[in-house]
């Protein structure tokens, strides 16, 4: 039996399109997964245009924020049924027994390997899931919805559980991109005055973030960090992919500030750290998320607390996939959902 899949096939630009796959089997821990609904990450579309900065395996199925219903379930899989509604995280291999793992902390075990870069993921109708990454859909949650946790959770570890906001906190985000705009909307969370900074180019999406409550600046923000004592803002995210962007990072933080770097870039520095020294700043690196943090995320969401709707630009039949990138990478939108069709 086939299955119809968004699968890059090689490191060269543009190297994605929808082909026959076999159709997944499962081991015994794991759940076969009807697919409802799939995010598109902005590291799928630099997947797509050949500027990703991680190891790749080829071919390669994309997608890794997906949620769906249980079609099949493992001989070793306790506690899930057929039919029960789920979303899964993203960390399809890890190391059980790594001391990492052990902590929780399996998000940062070296030996984790993640869907839809050297794990086929979930841009198909059915993908294998290991029941110990399901979480249960809390009624009335949209399928769409559910789809876009996993980003929200990477803004929540970024702003959250790598930062440290207090209610009045003026705090700054680089990037107006999917994860930018989530870290700019769990800041306003958590008591924070936010600005959010962009180009030109950039418009739609900063109009997004005003729906959450942020400043939005096109280019220069030194003015808003500065307007209250001038010695800059207490944090700033940086969530560009833009190796240059930590620089400007460094320019818009007090003293004894922080600063969230969520944001991938294969680009060099090639500038001085000096001023995180004289200014004693704290730079801390953010990746991925684990259980607590998804279980948290879900009844954000489900609650209404964390409303996801303004970012979500459209909903793609699967077949539609390259429009979905298209609309997604000109900037118009801040995130694609793709839907399999039956």
């Amino acid at each position: 039996m086939q299955d119809l899949a968004v699968v890059n096939y090689g490191p060269e630009k543009f190297s994605v399109e929808l082909r026959e796959i076999p159709k997944a089997t499962i081991r015994e821990d794991e759940v076969l997964l009807e697919v409802a609904a799939i995010g598109v990450c902005g590291s799928d579309l630099h997947m797509w245009t050949g500027q990703q900065s991680w190891p790749m395996r080829y071919p390669v199925v994309l997608g890794h924020e997906f949620c769906g219903i249980i079609s099949q379930v493992g001989s070793g899989v306790a506690g899930w049924n057929e039919g029960d509604r789920v979303v899964s995280e993203t960390a399809a291999v890890i190391d059980p027994n790594s001391p990492l793992t052990r902590e929780g902390r399996y998000n940062l075990d070296p030996n984790r390997r993640g869907y839809g870069a050297v794990i086929d993921g979930a841009m198909r109708r059915y993908v294998p899931v290991p029941a110990r990454i399901l979480h249960r859909m809390p009624a009335g949650m949209a399928f769409e919805q559910a789809a876009l946790t996993e980003p929200c959770c990477v803004a929540f570890n970024a702003v959250v559980g790598n930062a440290h906001i207090r209610p009045g906190d003026r705090v700054i985000v680089l990037g107006p991109g999917p994860i930018g705009v989530l870290c700019a909307a769990m800041a306003r969370l958590c008591g924070a005055d936010v600005a959010i900074v962009g180009l030109e180019n950039d418009r739609p999406r900063l109009e997004v973030a005003k729906r959450y409550g942020c400043e939005a600046i096109i280019g220069d923000a030194t003015a808003w960090a500065n307007e209250v004592d001038g010695l800059g803002a207490d944090g700033v995210v940086d969530a560009t992919g833009v190796s240059a962007a930590l620089s400007a990072a460094l320019d818009l933080v007090r003293p004894g500030g922080w600063i969230s770097k969520v944001g991938w870039g294969p680009q060099p520095m090639n500038f001085t750290l000096d001023r995180l020294v004289q200014k004693n700043v704290t730079l801390q690196g953010s990746f991925s998320h684990n259980w607590p943090i998804w279980e948290r995320v879900i009844r954000l969401i489900a609650t209404g607390t964390l409303d996801v709707q303004p970012i979500t630009g459209g909903v793609w039949p699967l077949a539609k996939w390259k429009e979905a990138f298209e609309t997604m990478h000109s900037g118009k939108i801040v995130k694609a959902v793709l839907k399999p069709e039956n």
